[in-house]
């Protein structure tokens, strides 16, 4: 497992923002990753989407790395923010705005 643990890693280090989902950003497989997309695309914030149905080590391999047991799973700056409610809830409130912004990650004005 110690080799998905550092592709995993090496995913959330390199890219700004990650989205550990089910299927991709432009075709969704569940209803909670689309959530995820659509807040995402509507602040405008440029994002890597994993999916995590194209390989069993993954989907099992981003439980175990962030401690979550759910996806979709969002990662900004390396950082582990939370699953598809936090992301709402922190997007309903400004606050994952101002975290994009705090972590100097363009959004577009909204």
């Amino acid at each position: 497992m110690s080799g998905i643990n550092a592709l995993i890693e090496n995913e959330v280090k390199s890219n700004d923002v990650v989205l550990f989902m089910k299927g991709t950003p432009d075709f969704p497989q569940c209803g909670f990753s689309g959530q995820v997309v659509q807040v995402l695309d509507y602040i405008g914030v440029d994002y890597k989407g994993i999916n995590v149905l194209a390989s069993d080590e993954i989907r099992q391999g981003i439980k175990e790395f962030s401690n979550w047991p759910t996806i979709p799973q969002l990662y900004v700056k390396g950082e582990f923010i939370g699953g598809c409610d936090i992301v709402r809830e922190m997007f309903q409130a400004g606050e994952l705005q101002a975290l994009m912004t705090e972590k100097g990650i363009a959004t577009k004005a909204a």
